[in-house]
């Protein structure tokens, strides 16, 4: 590969290590290294999940994120805190605002609430090498706020996010060159480890034989396109280090765009008709949003988890409809039709909803036998800015108002936790 012809940027992503630990450490007056800390969703819950444990709650509890509130030990030393997910958000910008006085804000990607890529090319007259200003960013952050942080370095985006994972969480720094891909990403497995690539589609090249990112980068290009289209094509290119990625654009290519959402419940439901209300709000969110960014979709897709006592595993099912929709019902009946073809019965934990093979709104065409299709487009649009203008549950399902329904309690809620 003649990597001559790519990019080669100074960019480095930066990742805070315990991001929400060390938000409560700094708030309480603890150390995050060396105290015993643990976020849990909600103390009401005993099953509540750990969102997140200081280095010490992991090292000497063995309690760590996804573990269950009953899990931890009962000893003097451990704290536990609910999430205060409005103090985390503020955090998170004051963190981006102190970067931003090292670069300008377009050369700043927010990727997540504890993670962003900065695109240090051409900074050097001002405050010296990359390595040395995202080594002073890093200082400056953990003197101001208290909250350590690891670095990846490389010469696009994708090559400073791996060496985030694969090196530098480990490390606190790293730096990758092109010249590092044989050696240093080459060698991952299994290929879940690499950045973008998930457990199904691990699967799946595992199945061509290809078990590592170097079988990956050594694979027939013509023969990924043809099994996994241009997905197929950025894999390869991936494995080979090659990223044409550049600041403020998705990070996730437009034909994988979707909009879906997943909801933990906070107790076990166990029958079709109490399902079918938390469904029926999620959908009306998922469309929501869809509306509001002026598309439409063609697949709906439904993940059920159950309890972890169920006998039976979980599924996760997709249909595609005839026509593009973006109307709440059509995607809930889909979601109905999946359920009842699928559902073991089981009490169930977590649920997921997701709408893809998107096209634009205005791909929608008349139909001639539903003449009530235009006025159901209106509506959906209107529902929508009642909710803008007085919030979201303004303006409810009565399903809502029952003991299933979710949407008024989660109201209270950032990001699923306690604002």
């Amino acid at each position: 590969m003649n990597y001559n012809d790519f990019p080669q940027k100074d960019i480095f992503c930066i990742d805070m290590k315990c991001f929400y630990a060390s938000c409560i450490a700094m708030l309480e007056g603890l150390d995050v290294l060396t105290d015993p800390i643990a976020i849990i969703g909600n103390f009401e819950q005993p099953g509540s999940i750990v969102l997140a444990a200081s280095p010490v709650m992991k090292e000497k509890f063995n309690i760590k994120t996804g573990n269950r509130r009953y899990e931890i030990p009962k000893h003097p030393d451990i704290k536990l805190f609910e999430p205060k997910m409005s103090f985390f958000l503020e955090m998170s910008m004051a963190i981006t605002r102190l970067i931003a006085q090292y670069v300008p804000p377009e050369a700043i990607h927010v990727y997540s609430v504890d993670e962003s890529f900065i695109d240090l090319t051409g900074t050097e007259q001002l405050w010296g090498s990359p390595e040395q200003v995202a080594k002073l960013i890093q200082e400056d952050i953990y003197e101001k706020f208290r909250i350590p942080s690891a670095i990846g370095m490389g010469p696009n985006m994708l090559m400073a996010k791996l060496a985030l994972d694969l090196e530098a969480k480990k490390t606190g720094f790293a730096k990758w060159t092109y010249a590092d891909v044989p050696t240093k990403l080459w060698p991952v497995r299994p290929l879940s480890d690499m950045w973008g690539i998930g457990k199904q589609m691990a699967a799946n090249l595992n199945a061509m034989g290809i078990q590592t990112v170097g079988g990956l980068a050594h694979a027939d290009l013509a023969e990924l396109e043809k099994r996994f289209g241009i997905m197929g094509n950025q894999y390869y290119y991936h494995a080979w280090g090659i990223d044409l990625s550049t600041l403020g654009e998705p990070l996730v290519n437009n034909a994988a765009l979707s909009f879906g959402k997943g909801q933990m419940l906070m107790k076990d439901y166990h029958t079709r008709k109490d399902i079918a209300v938390v469904l029926l709000e999620m959908c009306e969110d998922v469309m929501r949003r869809t509306r509001e960014a002026g598309y439409v979709g063609r697949t709906v897709s439904l993940g059920l988890s159950y309890s972890r006592n169920a006998m039976t595993k979980g599924f996760h099912r997709s249909r595609t409809i005839e026509s593009p929709t973006n109307e709440t019902l059509v995607m809930y009946q889909t979601c109905l039709d999946l359920l009842d073809e699928h559902f073991a019965g089981e009490p169930a934990r977590q649920l997921s909803v997701r709408l893809t093979n998107l096209e634009p709104e205005r791909s929608i065409q008349l139909d001639l036998f539903d003449e009530r299709k235009d006025q159901r487009q209106v509506i959906g649009h209107v529902m929508d800015a009642i909710r803008r203008k007085y919030g979201v549950v303004a303006l409810l399902r009565a399903a809502s108002y029952t003991s299933a329904g979710t949407a008024i309690s989660r109201n209270r809620l950032v990001g699923g936790h306690l604002a």
